[in-house]
């Protein structure tokens, strides 16, 4: 599969250059955009994009605007063919997009970031980067400082990956170019069975639990994730942000409030890649995770701003795209009562409540809840992925004889296990 990975580099002492630089994009797209729109009535009745879009090149080569004596050459002059380019695509999939809106009077917000076109507006040579920059007057190259970090880790991590024109991006008052880079990956082809998975708990308390198990309910690894000092730090900056909102008001914190984001942003990669790198000094083939789903809930009682900054689907998000690099595959299984049941299928658990991280089962037997969850994900998981290939008439005897892998949303660790044993004493007989 091709994937795309994304890196920004920040660009060091040449802000000014690149102020007039997005300010003329920006103004060359206020003056497409009437243009285009004007004439999107004839340029909609072609269908092939390409010729769509050679028609409209040429019309602003030749259409003045508002009546007035310039055309787009006469009020941007010089302006490199790959930039102009890229503008007119932006101010054409704009104007196809608002006639397609309901809110097509609505004016347009220009928020537009150019792209730095290879041997046109960007030039690499060596470690040194050149960018096509306007100065007032021309279209001038200027050289770009970047950071060593950035530098050592491009040339560490993807030197001998294909670089896509770069992006200007702003962001906090700085400056970076968006640089993505393409490169083909082969997941695992191997069977269920033959499969090693790291199963995941993600939680709110301790930021991740990892097991590491096989097809036979075998865990040959555990790990617990939790990012203490990271999360003290976060809980303090909102501390600050719920007594400066008390005392001055909600407008006065919205640079603590960003602070906190940036933290929570951060935290998530980190648990992200903890569990990479767990996963691959195991050799894991797949990482599972719950299908954690809580859009149209409700969040109420004391923990409802934790549940609101818990980044559950980043942590998925960013983990898959790196498994993906490293040829691991992701899998979600059904999250209803995973924490709920024990995982030696004793029934339901309660919670310690001096500690809610232990789960009491009915035997008496105390164990980590997070840890008894994320048996269960891994046993749901291969009860899924066993039981898919099997013909109907065989699965039905199996089913049989361990009813509990009929209703996937209360399997367990010990309904692996059993059916482990019955598939072996079946394929024996």
């Amino acid at each position: 599969m091709r994937i795309t990975s994304g890196y920004r580099v920040e660009i060091l002492k040449l802000h000014k250059p690149l102020e007039r630089t997005l300010k003329v994009c920006r103004e060359a797209v206020d003056w497409l955009y009437p243009v285009m729109e004007k004439e999107w009535e004839a340029l909609s009745e072609i269908r092939m994009e390409k010729q769509r879009f050679n028609a409209a090149e040429k019309l602003i080569h030749t259409t003045a605007r508002n009546k007035a004596k310039y055309t787009f050459d006469a009020a941007f002059p010089k302006m490199p063919s790959y930039l102009r380019r890229a503008v007119l695509q932006h101010v054409l999939g704009a104007v196809s997009s608002a006639r397609t809106r309901s809110d097509n009077g609505c004016p347009l917000r220009n928020h537009y970031m150019p792209v730095f076109y290879k041997d046109n507006m960007y030039r690499k040579e060596e470690d040194r980067v050149f960018l096509k920059l306007y100065d007032g007057k021309d279209w001038v190259w200027q050289e770009v400082r970047q950071k060593k970090t950035d530098l050592d880790y491009i040339r560490k991590y993807w030197s001998g990956v294909k670089a896509k024109s770069p992006v200007l991006i702003k962001k906090h008052r700085k400056y970076f170019l968006q640089f993505a880079f393409e490169q083909e990956a082969k997941l695992t082809e191997k069977s269920a069975g033959a499969q090693r998975i790291c199963a995941v708990d993600l939680g709110i308390n301790t930021d991740a639990v990892c097991s590491i198990m096989e097809a036979d309910g075998t865990v040959a690894a555990r790990k617990f994730i939790n990012f203490a000092a990271e999360k003290d730090h976060l809980q303090h900056v909102l501390n600050r942000v719920r007594k400066h909102q008390r005392l001055h008001g909600p407008q006065s914190v919205r640079g603590f409030w960003a602070y906190g984001v940036r933290l929570n942003e951060e935290l998530a990669r980190k648990t992200a890649g903890a569990i990479i790198a767990f996963a691959k000094e195991s050799r894991a083939d797949v990482i599972v995770f719950e299908h954690l789903d809580m859009r149209g809930k409700k969040l109420r009682g004391k923990n409802r701003q934790k549940l609101h900054m818990w980044r559950k689907q980043s942590v998925q998000e960013i983990t898959e795209h790196q498994a993906h690099r490293l040829g691991m595959r992701i899998s979600r299984v059904c999250a209803w009562k995973t924490s709920a049941y024990a995982f030696d299928g004793s029934g339901r658990v309660t919670r310690d409540p001096k500690n809610h991280s232990l789960a009491v089962f009915r035997n008496g037997k105390q164990y980590n809840c997070d840890l008894s969850a994320s048996y269960n994900i891994g046993a749901r998981y291969f009860i899924r992925e066993l039981l898919k290939p099997v013909p109907e008439t065989e699965r039905s005897v199996l089913e049989a004889k361990v009813p509990a892998v009929q209703r996937r949303t209360s399997c367990v660790y010990a309904d692996l296990i059993k059916l482990s044993e019955v598939m072996t004493e079946v394929s024996a007989a």
